[in-house]
């Protein structure tokens, strides 16, 4: 196929889900054909603002907002404004597609990507859709009967899509995220001043954080760490809780438990783990799944439809990874997760399950659907 140049507007975002890869299928249209031009277009004042022009593209905002389904009055005053932030959304989106002058739009999810889809598709303008979770968002059940192409990461998505238009892409994921061998295990080890001698847990909440498992391990840290005498931590606990934990840990530290707000070399952090403990967003799952590790997974009760517990369920019922519910994970998670750590052949078992579930090359294969739609 040939790759000539064209210009391409990327949409969604909200969480680093839909975000990173959005990030991932931009930076594959650029390695394709480096002349290629891309314009983001997220929500203002989502993080996309921040790490898209982090990753090096331009981007623009609208001032679309999302409905909140919890009732307070703050959230009362939030739904009041969506018709009209809607509507002016959908104004901007038309003037940004008449001055880039796209090939096609790329939806990632998140209320950003409607306003925008919807003005292209109404122009005419080929569109495509990436859903990441294994229960699609709302925004892309709208936009599904509108667009060209839908790319999903899990089986069984015709409940929610038309079936001619599905194609199976899996996740894009970062590149540095692979299955590693012991070379890497050993270099991820020395990196972070691990003793290669113990078992190893990698704590992944996000990078903004996750309560119930800072919780989790507040409560094992505080209980004298039951069951970890050989065992040591790498714990990200997210920038919203990183005064908290650093206080907590100043106060009942120990040595075997490392914390950070955020942690840099992913891929290390996942080479040298024995078994990782995370959220069951949709990058989150996807990486893992790249990486071959073996994984208990905390769904979030806080999103839409439940997905996260219906991702995690998608891999829980092959074989490929443990669940423990959000509200039990204070009292159980860690019993559960230490008990997995030494057991060796449980852990291979899931390493086994968790191999074939991986796509490495998922942005590659959307890239082939965008040129094909063009």
């Amino acid at each position: 196929m040939e790759y000539k140049k064209l210009r391409v507007i990327v949409s969604g975002g909200g969480t680093g889900g839909h975000i990173f890869p959005a990030i991932s299928i931009a930076n594959k249209l650029k390695e394709v054909n480096p002349d290629t031009e891309i314009l983001f277009v997220g929500a203002e004042g989502k993080m996309e603002m921040e790490k898209v022009p982090a990753a090096g593209y331009r981007i623009v905002g609208l001032p679309v907002v999302g409905i909140q389904r919890k009732l307070n009055w703050q959230n009362i005053k939030n739904d009041l404004q969506v018709p009209f932030k809607v509507l002016a959304s959908l104004r901007k989106a038309g003037e940004v597609i008449d001055s880039f002058k796209p090939d096609i739009v790329v939806g990632v999810g998140g209320y950003a990507s409607a306003p925008l889809l919807w003005k292209a598709t109404s122009k005419h303008i080929p569109a495509l859709i990436q859903e990441q979770n294994s229960f699609a968002g709302l925004t892309n059940k709208i936009l599904s009967r509108r667009v060209g192409r839908i790319c999903v990461a899990y089986d069984g998505m015709e409940k929610f899509f038309p079936a001619d238009k599905i194609v199976f892409s899996g996740n894009p994921i970062r590149s540095e995220i692979h299955p590693y061998g012991e070379a890497e295990k050993a270099e991820g080890l020395e990196f972070y001043g691990m003793d290669k001698a113990k078992k190893h847990i990698l704590v992944v909440g996000g990078s903004l954080g996750s309560k119930t498992l800072n919780t989790s391990m507040q409560r094992w840290i505080t209980e004298g760490c039951p069951g970890g005498e050989d065992v040591e931590v790498l714990w990200q606990c997210g920038k919203y809780y990183k005064k908290a934990m650093d206080a907590f840990m100043a106060e009942h530290g120990v040595p075997s438990v490392r914390h950070s707000d955020f942690i840099a070399r992913m891929d290390l952090a996942y080479a040298m783990a024995d078994v990782v403990i995370s959220r069951s967003g949709a990058s989150s799952i996807s990486e893992i799944c790249a990486a071959r590790k073996a994984a208990v997974f905390v769904p979030s009760p806080n999103v839409a439809e439940d997905h996260q517990t219906h991702n995690a369920m998608a891999l829980v019922s092959k074989g490929a990874a443990r669940i423990v519910k959000d509200a039990e994970a204070p009292e159980k998670l860690m019993k559960e997760v230490l008990a997995l750590v030494h057991d060796s052949a449980a852990v291979a078992e899931i390493e086994k399950n968790v191999a074939p579930l991986a796509r490495l090359d998922a942005a590659g294969t959307i890239i082939e659907e965008v040129y094909k739609l063009v």
